[in-house]
């Protein structure tokens, strides 16, 4: 079994600690997830983990023999060379395992007789050894290969005679994606390759992981792709890291327990260090209480601070709810757009009301930011009518809004200018929502990467009271978090949105309606996101000759039926999660009991005292028992909601 070992490994950047004592182990087979809050060191574990840099110390182990690819999260080009020729460098390690066969093949052809038999046989062994690594590489099989794997990260037929040079960034990391993938590793470490896949994309991913017969350690900020394909996630937090087995739904709730024990044990030592604080300001210049002073300022020194995680915090913000609009929000009549001679729409009828939350789906290049543009207004050269409806205020955040933010003022005024009153004294709460924290509220926009002029835009659109936005790829550029908090504050909006999402979780939990955009033929699904996926699978299992809905979906006896069956469900669903919210509370609560009967034990006064360390000993395992207990509950009712996840 190939496998990355890593121990005690520590690595500093200059006063600060990124990794301290931190022990990993990747082999084939792993399927691991690393989590932490941005700037936590993910990418730089990553980088010592691939040996891109070194540690400052611990010991690091690879299996000999053992292969490991590393895909970075951002700044790969690939210029000189064809797509094709480009994806013929993956296959770079196994020419060298062939040269080395060959060389092998000449020496063993001028093996004599008087030869050392046991040399003979080495180089047999190694030479067989040599031919079924080569085989099991895939490289004779290269040509299907590279056609499957670009393929299905978005790639046509005609890009793969292309220089590798033309494409944008986006599509300079699926390449170097496809060539991580190629590679056939032993190991892979994958830094956010979500980040610049649609849904196809990433569909295709999840499918390829699942059969990928090694390891894997992937950095990603799609929560749906991390339970689809990971089963456990390491967490790095002030430098250590945790492993937590399970999906990373799973880690979200044993740590949301974890974090709210810590909450409750971070106030208590809160207030021990403000009475504590008070006892020094008292005493500190009485002479007959100086030597106490000074025991009590020790011990605050001494003291082990406890720190709330960043990224497992939750912010709550409301953004302004939209003003009223007439029942019908938006008319679209006969909508068709060409580019040259490429129709990308043709013929589209769709009538939107208020309240909808309508997911635009479909392949890339089906047309589907062209719509939202014209929907929006910023396309007006289109085939067709397009009607709002009274009252109805537009708001457009599309994917290249970046190129529109510059100039000297810093990211907090710029969104103090376009907020409510009311709301200024929420926008640095908003502003750390959208992972501008700290000093970075005083950077002028002249200096935000892309990414962080578009979360930016993103947020002051947010702010301006509008009944219907139209959002292009919203989720781009936000991790978990920040997606949570756009999540929850969307589907508390009570105006209209269409979107474009490539992140599944997203995508199903805001939709109500979603709309087809494939082969020139728009189809209208009467459900969210998941109900669409769902039609699709039954119409592509469908028996042969059967006629298959190709039309707008109005099989109205089954969706009663089919949402009679989802209210069950959700009925059980709900039922099970109460269950689970009570048996997380108790777990928290023991956890708080156990640390602080942990701490009472610390205690010289009472660890000096037999008995009554061994009461506390006593009800320390008591507790450490219960824990234990309860985790086995949570983990059945778990497995018991996983299988109503998959109905």
């Amino acid at each position: 079994m190939a496998f990355v070992q890593f121990s005690k490994v520590s690595l500093a950047f200059g006063d600060r600690d990124i990794l301290k004592d931190v022990s990993l182990n990747l082999a084939t087979g792993s399927r691991a997830a690393l989590a932490g809050a941005n700037g936590a060191g993910k990418s730089t574990l990553m980088k010592v983990i691939a040996g891109k840099i070194p540690s400052d110390s611990g010991s690091r182990a690879v299996q000999k023999g053992c292969r490991v690819s590393y895909l970075p999260q951002s700044g790969v080009v690939h210029r000189g060379r064809t797509l094709r020729e480009e994806a013929e460098t993956a296959f770079e390690g196994t020419l060298n395992l062939i040269a080395k066969m060959e060389e092998l093949g000449r020496e063993l052809s001028g093996v004599g007789q008087g030869a050392d038999p046991g040399r003979t046989r080495a180089l047999l062994e190694e030479h067989h050894l040599l031919q079924e690594e080569i085989e099991n590489s895939g490289y004779y099989r290269r040509e299907a290969l590279v056609s499957q794997v670009f393929s299905g990260l978005g790639f046509s037929s005609r890009d793969m005679d292309r220089e590798a040079g033309e494409f944008s960034g986006g599509w300079q990391m699926r390449i170097a994606l496809a060539k991580v993938l190629l590679e056939n590793p032993d190991i892979m470490l994958l830094d956010e390759p979500t980040n610049y896949l649609d849904i196809e994309a990433l569909t295709w991913l999840e499918s390829w992981l699942g059969t990928f017969p090694g390891g894997f350690l992937v950095v990603s900020h799609d929560r749906f792709f991390l339970d689809s394909t990971v089963n456990e996630v390491y967490e790095i937090f002030q430098g250590n890291l945790k492993r937590y087995a399970g999906n990373y739904s799973a880690y979200e709730n044993v740590r949301g327990a974890e974090l709210e024990s810590l909450v409750k044990r971070y106030k208590a030592q809160q207030e021990e260090i403000e009475k504590t604080e008070i006892l020094i300001r008292r005493f500190r210049y009485k002479a007959s209480k100086a030597a106490f002073a000074q025991d009590l300022i020790k011990r605050l020194e001494k003291m082990e601070r406890i720190e709330i995680p960043e990224h497992l915090k939750r912010i709550n913000i409301r953004f302004p709810q939209p003003p009223h609009s007439g029942r019908v929000v938006l008319t679209l009549e006969g909508i068709g757009k060409c580019y040259g001679q490429r129709r990308v729409l043709s013929g589209l009828d769709l009538t939107l009301e208020a309240g909808e939350k309508l997911i635009v789906a479909g392949p890339n290049g089906a047309g589907k930011t062209t719509l939202l543009r014209i929907i929006a207004g910023g396309d007006t050269d289109s085939e067709g009518s397009l009607k709002y409806g009274a009252g109805v205020s537009v708001g457009y955040f599309s994917q290249d809004e970046a190129e529109n933010l510059s100039g000297s003022r810093t990211v907090e005024q710029y969104i103090e200018d376009g907020a409510p009153t009311h709301l200024i004294p929420q926008v640095r709460a908003m502003l750390g929502a959208f992972l501008f924290r700290g000093d970075d509220v005083f950077k002028p926009l002249s200096v935000l990467s892309g990414g962080e002029k578009s979360r930016l835009a993103l947020l002051r659109m947010l702010l301006k009271p509008l009944n219907l936005l139209v959002l292009d790829e919203p989720t781009n550029h936000l991790d978990l978090q920040s997606k949570d908090i756009l999540l929850d504050c969307l589907k508390a909006f009570t105006g209209t949105i269409v979107f474009v999402s490539h992140d599944r979780g997203f995508m199903e939990a805001l939709s109500t309606k979603t709309l087809e955009l494939q082969a020139g033929q728009p189809r209208l699904f009467y459900g969210n996101y998941a109900y669409y996926l769902d039609r699709i699978e039954r119409e592509k299992s469908s028996a042969p000759g059967e006629e298959s809905d190709r039309s707008t979906d109005t099989d109205a006896s089954g969706m009663r039926d089919s949402r009679v069956r989802e209210k069950q469900r959700q009925a059980l669903v709900r039922r099970l999660e109460r269950r689970e919210a009570e048996i997380l509370k108790a777990i928290g609560e023991l956890e708080y009991v156990k640390g602080k009967l942990e701490d009472e034990l610390a205690r010289p006064e009472v660890y000096s005292k037999g008995e009554k360390a061994r009461e506390i000993k006593l009800r320390l395992d008591e507790t450490a028992s219960a824990l234990e207990a309860k985790a086995g509950e949570w983990e059945a009712v778990v497995e018991e909601l996983a299988g109503y996840a998959k109905m």
